[in-house]
């Protein structure tokens, strides 16, 4: 039985595997990859279970719908691990397509030894098919706005050839904003991911700004946005405001707890950014 606008204090597997076949529009969600962080030591991963859970989560996300899967990687003895790329590899032996590989640059750095300050995390966008939705954000200022469009183009052979618009003798001004680059900028650490501060009380606040991006994105008003590593309960408050019904699974009763107040607060109004 699906119940929306609702998060569950469950193991995300369990809870995936009660839903029925092609419901999901969209998932947002940064997994506890790796062992960057212990989250009480309620989870424990391994391959059997990550293939498990990509299995069940391809079978409930609709056709066209979309998973954005945020992931770094642990260093271990100056290597790291890769797990991010093996993870992505995995969804697509599933059968999602990726359909983009974006960059989450947290504007915070921490020192390493012999390599250059580790600053990002990746953002997978998957889909089961073609996605069915993209609200591409346009809000990067373009240098050029005003002036029109000039230049050439290169052939798959190699040859330049004028601009498709200049080809056809259309004067097409440059405008004000163009669409984002795959590379997003967002603030991070406390009062920057949210003015929640009691959900500060999970080790790693998903950052608002970041989960509503994604979610204005990849679905509609109206849609059926998935977390199931809800942890502070971000994504479905960002839904929520965006006019999106949610669905969450929490296995931490501590931060289940989080998830609930965040939500209440918000649906009193008391969580509006």
């Amino acid at each position: 039985m699906l119940k929306v606008d609702t998060i569950y204090n469950m193991d995300c597997l369990l809870g995936l595997r009660s839903l029925p076949d092609n419901v999901i529009d969209l998932t947002v969600t940064s997994p506890p990859y790796d062992k960057l962080r212990s989250y009480n030591g309620k989870l424990s991963w391994s391959e059997d279970f990550f293939n498990s859970f990509v299995l069940e989560l391809y079978r409930v996300t609709k056709q066209g719908g979309v998973v954005v899967w945020i992931v770094g990687d642990m260093t271990v003895k100056g290597s790291e691990t890769g797990t991010s790329f093996r993870q992505a590899l995995g969804f697509m032996d599933c059968g999602f397509r990726l359909h983009d590989t974006m960059i989450y640059y947290k504007g915070a750095v921490y020192p390493e030894v012999n390599r250059y300050y580790p600053a990002f995390e990746y953002m997978f966008v998957l889909s089961n098919g073609k996605p069915k939705t993209a609200n591409l954000i346009a809000d990067r200022p373009n240098k050029c706005y005003g002036e029109y469009i000039t230049g050439n183009e290169r052939q798959p052979d190699g040859k330049l050839v004028p601009r498709s618009a200049k080809r056809k003798g259309i004067r097409r001004p440059v405008k004000a904003f163009g669409v984002r680059f795959n590379v997003w900028e967002v603030q991070v650490g406390y009062m920057k991911s949210t003015k929640d501060k009691f959900a500060f009380e999970h080790p790693a606040v998903f950052p608002e700004q970041l989960a509503r991006d994604h979610i204005i994105t990849w679905s509609n008003p109206g849609d059926l946005v998935l977390d199931p590593f809800i942890g502070s309960g971000t994504t479905a408050k960002m839904a929520y405001l965006s006019g999106r019904h949610y669905l969450g699974y929490e296995i931490d009763a501590e931060y289940y707890g989080i998830a609930l107040q965040r939500m209440v607060s918000c649906v009193n109004g008391n969580g509006k950014k």
